[in-house]
């Protein structure tokens, strides 16, 4: 049984809906909460990519997920304030396309609409110097939310970075600003092993050569090796750390059974959003799904972390009280005997704090 402190969940992460209207300002509300992470993509365009940007770059710095770019500094959008319900959108730099990030109508020309799906995060505010790890960091963190933002400079050598949770995270997605032709590397420990959030390879192996140390995070710090991508000398980066925290977030793995019937996976929550990747198969995508986008079962819609693809529908999932549940034999969702990692957010807890669960004392 799950339990969480968060009654709301909205307070710390939404999945928000928008439909362009093209002007060069706009404000967006209504996500419950002050961000400090946004990952926004236009949703009919398979052209624009999977966008994050945060407070402590600020948001006039983009970085898309399906490519091995450095940091854009706001071509094509930006965010010139986290509001206290949202974020406010400007033209970006770019003469011809300046609004493709945020309020574009029919990008790069196409007829596709300008329907816009933003996931965002509450974390810290405003980032502070923490000198926990090897390498001094800067880090906006959440501690009920479980996440932080974190800013460092590598130095080419095995190093730990203070994340600034309190406890150990499970999840964390490092993407270097600076540096060209350098991927997104993911420490998922429910995978065994290091994948990268723009590519649809299998797992590769902890070791001090690769992105991330056989050292597991721990309550203060994460470990990196001393590949470009995730510690270059001199090179700048910025990592989102997520730990789990129970009734509202949830990292972990699942085994395919190859079925229609398909696995069910135990949350502890209905869930708002959901990413899986297949950690066994090569050619297989980060497919995200949420609630926002298909309120009922079955949930339909995806888009995908690594590419640039628009939305598309099949019969995917349903999100139930506790978990979800695949009605698909797709290989990259629910392939029989192959382990898959995900990342859940809560819409609705099973059980908050103040509920007593049937034959349980308080």
């Amino acid at each position: 049984m799950a339990y969480t402190t968060i009654d709301d969940p909205t307070k710390f992460f939404s999945t928000n809906l928008w439909v362009a209207d093209n002007a060069s300002s706009r404000s967006l509300t209504g996500f419950g909460h002050q961000p400090d992470l946004v990952w926004t993509k236009h949703r009919g365009s398979g052209a624009t990519n999977p966008t994050f940007t945060d407070s402590v770059r600020g948001g006039d710095k983009q970085m898309g997920t399906s490519s091995n770019a450095a940091e854009d500094s706001g071509s094509h959008g930006k965010i010139s304030s986290f509001d206290s319900d949202g974020i406010t959108v400007i033209d970006g730099t770019n003469g011809t396309y300046p609004r493709l990030y945020f309020n574009s109508l029919n990008p790069f020309g196409a007829s596709v609409g300008g329907n816009y799906v933003g996931w965002s995060w509450k974390a810290g505010g405003t980032a502070v110097s923490n000198g926990n790890g090897s390498i001094t960091s800067s880090v906006s963190a959440n501690t009920t939310s479980g996440v932080s933002i974190v800013s460092y400079t590598g130095t080419g050598s095995v190093a730990t970075v203070g994340h600034g949770l309190g406890v150990a995270p499970k999840f964390i997605i490092v993407k270097t600003r600076s540096l060209s032709g350098e991927a997104w590397p993911v420490d998922s420990r429910a995978a065994s092993g290091i994948l990268y959030l723009n590519e649809t390879g299998t797992k590769g192996s902890y070791g001090d050569s690769s992105p991330f140390p056989s050292t597991a995070p721990t309550t203060t710090v994460f470990s990196i090796g001393t590949p470009n991508n995730t510690n270059g000398s001199g090179a700048t980066y910025i990592a989102y750390c997520f730990a789990e925290v129970k009734g509202f977030s949830k990292f972990g793995s699942y085994t395919g059974n190859g079925n229609a019937d398909g696995t069910f996976v135990y949350t502890g929550f209905r869930p708002a959003f959901v990413m899986i990747k297949n950690t066994s198969s090569s050619g297989t995508d980060w497919v995200m799904h949420d609630s926002a986008r298909d309120p009922f079962n079955v949930i339909g819609e995806r888009l995908i972390a690594n590419g640039t693809n628009a939305g598309s529908t099949a019969t995917y999932l349903d999100f139930l009280s506790n978990g979800f549940k695949w009605r698909t034999s797709d290989f990259g969702r629910n392939e029989n005997g192959s382990t898959f990692i995900y990342m859940a957010f809560a819409e609705h807890p099973f059980v908050t704090e103040g509920t007593k669960a049937a034959g349980t004392a308080r």
